[in-house]
């Protein structure tokens, strides 16, 4: 409103568009983002990716056509490039946050930075379930962001998107904060996100989504788009989220997530009224995993979760929200009512990698399996997956053709590091398992419905 006025009143006074002042007549300067895009843009680079992919064509793969016209037995592969964003969040140490699909299966990894310089980058760990990646480059005189408190942010805040869409470096857009806890949108395992209506395209997928002060809000990470364009619907992980993740890439180069033993569902009216209880925000418990952090700090089904950690729970997106930040070896405070009363207890969320468990407790699709987490040769999932110990002739897995000794890398076209992922992954899909294992050096897929 106070452009509209003040186009106004300059046209009243015979000025024309192009002739704005710089300043107000009274001395004070026009609102401007530039100050604050100054200190920030040169913390968001271009991630350049190199992947090496094999070229697939049916005739060449018919051994009589090959044969036929004496076309060698060998397999041909062509490079590819893509391109995207990234945010320094650490400038002595040379780190750097972008999404996980923008770096996965590159080859050569090479930043651009804001004054020009490139530089090589390495991997430092991936977290597919959130979409995370970190990256290391030398740390020559690079500008580190400054991280903002997500969990304070209001819809209807101002925030501002910067990254490369469509390769054009450096590229700031507007909007507000739409929504909160945006979830169910099938893109990640753990979805807890912030929507934005600035313009998120190709390409901005890891660049930063900053506060009128600079601070880093969220990571951009995809954008819903009917049409193939920008529609104003762009989604953002959480600042708090991204740093509990990249601490963990840092330091260990893998997410090592808690496993809680926990299923809920939202409280709705009819769960409130049978429960006796007057709130209508929080989660019931409906199953506790036997011997897990869950049933060894006292919850119950039918307990209704209020806060987890530090965080109020009101939907199950809060709690799946800070799920995702639980790690292994931590001591989480827990809220819940039962009976009409507050009851306060903690998790221990223990690390114990080799525990087998039944399929059964995983999903009732793989009744009849045994399985334990998996840590072996490096060409498994990077060392990780879920090994399959024990089948039951006769079970649904058996006549799909799992075996004792497989390795499920990836479950509903998620890659899964542990127990915990191959549950999440199960929940993706209730009509069918679509399992990608790896068996006697050979990848494969299995489908179980």
């Amino acid at each position: 409103m106070r452009f509209l006025l003040l186009a106004v009143c300059l046209m009243v006074a015979g000025w024309s568009q192009a002739a704005l002042p710089g300043s107000l007549p009274d001395g004070q300067t026009l609102p401007s983002l530039a100050p604050m895009l100054d200190r920030v843009t040169p913390t968001v680079v271009n991630i350049a990716t190199y992947t090496t992919v094999q070229v697939r064509n049916p005739l060449l793969e018919d051994p009589f056509f090959r044969r036929f016209f004496n076309v060698p037995d060998q397999q041909r592969y062509r490079r590819t490039q893509s391109a995207g964003s990234g945010v320094v969040v650490d400038a002595a140490n040379g780190y750097i946050v972008t999404n996980n699909h923008v770096v996965e299966r590159a080859d050569e990894i090479s930043i651009t930075l804001a004054d020009g310089r490139v530089l090589a980058a390495e991997l430092v760990g991936t977290d597919p379930r959130v979409d995370l990646a970190v990256l290391k480059v030398a740390p020559e005189a690079l500008v580190q962001i400054e991280f903002a408190d997500s969990g304070s942010i209001r819809v209807g805040d101002f925030v501002v998107a910067i990254g490369n869409p469509f390769g054009l470096n450096q590229t700031v857009t507007s909007g507000i904060v739409s929504a909160l806890g945006r979830s169910g949108l099938g893109i990640e395992g753990y979805e807890d996100f912030i929507q934005t209506d600035a313009s998120i395209n190709p390409g901005n997928s890891g660049g930063a989504l900053v506060d009128l002060s600079g601070r880093l809000v969220g990571i951009n990470t995809a954008i819903l788009a009917p049409a193939g364009g920008n529609v104003g619907i762009g989604f953002a992980i959480p600042a708090n989220m991204v740093r509990a993740i990249m601490g963990q890439l840092i330091q260990h180069g893998e997410v090592r997530r808690g496993f809680l033993g926990l299923a809920v569902q939202g409280l709705n009216p009819q769960l409130a009224e049978a429960f006796g209880v007057d709130r209508r925000e929080g989660v019931v418990v409906v199953e506790v995993e036997p011997e897990s952090a869950a049933a060894r700090a006292g919850l119950r089904s039918g307990d209704i979760i209020v806060r987890l950690g530090d965080r109020a729970i009101r939907r199950v997106t809060d709690f799946h929200g800070q799920a995702a930040v639980i790690f292994l070896g931590a001591k989480v405070p827990i809220e819940v009512l039962r009976d009409g009363r507050t009851r306060r207890m903690t998790l221990d969320v223990r690390d114990d990698p080799l525990e087998k468990v039944s399929g059964e407790r995983i999903d009732r699709r793989l009744v009849g399996t045994v399985l334990q987490n998996f840590r072996g040769a490096e060409d498994v999932a990077s060392g990780a997956g879920v090994l399959v110990t024990e089948v039951n002739a006769g079970s649904a897995a058996w006549q799909s053709g799992v075996r004792p000794g497989d390795v499920i890398v990836s479950i509903n076209r998620r890659a899964i590091r542990n127990l915990a992922d191959l549950r999440e992954g199960a929940r993706l899909n209730e009509q069918q398992l679509l399992l990608r294992v790896y068996r006697s050096g050979q990848y494969g897929y299995i489908m179980i419905r």
